[in-house]
């Protein structure tokens, strides 16, 4: 966690912007070899090698108050790199960047912490270095303690504590310096769920105080929930800059023009039955097309129809078999789920090889990665024959119907948006009981 104000390198905005940056590039060396001390230097007879690697190149952009703002980007794009020069941890070589009011950023896991203290004194201790008084925090400290929820940990040695208890007060002792700016990169994604929510509390909290959140995050449906704007970084430089459910898509949808999705997965089960293949069919693909008119695909657009065909092959006859299909998120999130005793479709036996189809009329999911898991039980669910977990992995592109949030497409809509009808002013005596 760091906490700066009143550094010579933020003046003072107007308007309602916190964060400008004009034209910032930051540069670092990447040593091919390098002189350790000054012996290796006369010994060797030659200085050190190196390359200057630009990890942003002429970037600007502005941040309103009292918003979210997003970075997004592929590993190395300069997202965190960002963080940290508007943070001012690292001076850029070229631009500037204003912020307006106290600043709090929180990079890197248990910053800030000693590691022999308890969580009690890191708390007094961080929070000094955050600019708060030991009023201040004494004042805080139990609201402290109750959000990072580390309960009789509090009073342990913090090199005992898991890396989510690390985040947990890490950030607990940051929100509660009640920053106007507060910058957190991709760490919070090691809190459980309970914390992201409660993260997520805070965080639309601070907007209603006028606050300001910048994220650096990997989670798109995160990104897509929960910013109002994203900025999209590729190798150091800004591609867009919009409406964050838009920015989002259009990375999705460039990523997945750049990448062939991976398949494989693990499976185990008793074996008389396996799951050999798995086909994914888009529109004009479906129920009653033959293995030769099939277009075998791995993308696709909300609210499209999806035919997923498993080719099954079966050693030893089987009596009564269950089939099954799922989707999970990328995360693991089980989001669907159908079997064919629910679907009333019980062969009495079944040997040799084949087919069989599940359709979904309209994918009901928000853009982003799914992955298509299977099985095969007996009629009780209790044997397994096949489990194929990460079977096939398939990408979802925006399509309609467009909704704004989430993971799923609810085919949801508004009504009754009249305009309110005209009424009479209060009256200023009313409920005083005269």
């Amino acid at each position: 966690m760091t906490l700066l104000s009143g550094d010579p390198f933020s003046r003072t905005l107007t308007g309602n912007t916190a964060v400008t940056v004009e034209h910032v590039s930051k540069s670092f060396r990447v040593y091919a070899e390098r002189n350790q001390t000054l012996k290796s230097a006369v010994l060797r007879r030659r200085r050190s090698s190196y390359q200057d690697f630009w990890a942003l190149r002429d970037v600007s952009l502005e941040i309103p108050e009292g918003t979210s703002f997003g970075l997004m980007g592929h590993n190395g794009s300069g997202k965190s790199t960002l963080l940290k020069c508007i943070a001012r941890i690292l001076q850029p070589n070229e631009g500037s960047i204003r912020t307006r009011g106290r600043l709090a950023a929180m990079l890197e896991l248990g910053s800030g912490f000693h590691p022999e203290l308890t969580g009690r004194d890191n708390v007094y201790l961080n929070g000094s270095i955050l600019g708060m008084s030991r009023q201040e925090i004494d004042a805080k400290f139990d609201a402290i303690a109750e959000f990072a929820g580390v309960g009789d940990f509090i009073d342990q040695p913090v090199k005992n504590y898991s890396s989510g208890m690390y985040v947990r007060l890490g950030f607990s002792v940051a929100i509660h310096v009640e920053p106007d700016i507060l910058l957190v990169d991709e760490i919070l994604a090691v809190g459980d769920m309970q914390f992201q929510q409660r993260c997520a509390e805070k965080f639309a909290e601070f907007k209603d105080q006028g606050r300001t959140v910048v994220v650096v995050s990997h989670g798109l449906a995160d990104l897509r929930t929960f910013c109002d704007t994203a900025a999209w970084l590729d190798h150091g430089r800004v591609v867009e800059v919009g409406p964050a459910a838009r920015i989002v898509d259009q990375y999705i949808e460039a990523g997945h023009q750049a990448r062939e999705v991976a398949s494989g997965g693990t499976r185990h089960g008793s074996g008389e039955i396996e799951v050999e293949r798995i086909e994914l069919l888009g529109p004009g693909d479906g129920a009653g097309a033959t293995d030769g008119a099939a277009t075998d695909t791995r993308q696709f657009r909300t609210g499209e129809p999806v035919t997923i065909r498993l080719h099954y092959k079966v050693s030893t006859p089987v009596r009564r078999p269950v089939f099954g299909v799922s989707i999970h998120s990328i995360e693991g999130i089980h989001l669907w789920s159908h079997h064919t005793l629910d679907a009333g479709y019980l062969p009495e036996w079944l040997d040799g090889s084949g087919s069989l189809d599940v359709r979904i009329p309209a994918l009901p999911l928000q853009p982003g990665s799914f992955d298509v898991n299977t099985s095969v039980v007996d009629e009780s669910l209790s044997h397994s024959y096949d489990q194929w977990a990460r079977g096939v992995r398939f990408d979802v592109l925006p399509g309609r119907p467009r909704e704004s949030g989430g993971l799923l497409v609810m085919h949801s809509r508004w009504e009754n948006l009249q305009p309110p009808t005209a009424m009479a002013a209060p009256d200023p005596d009313a409920g005083l009981g005269r």
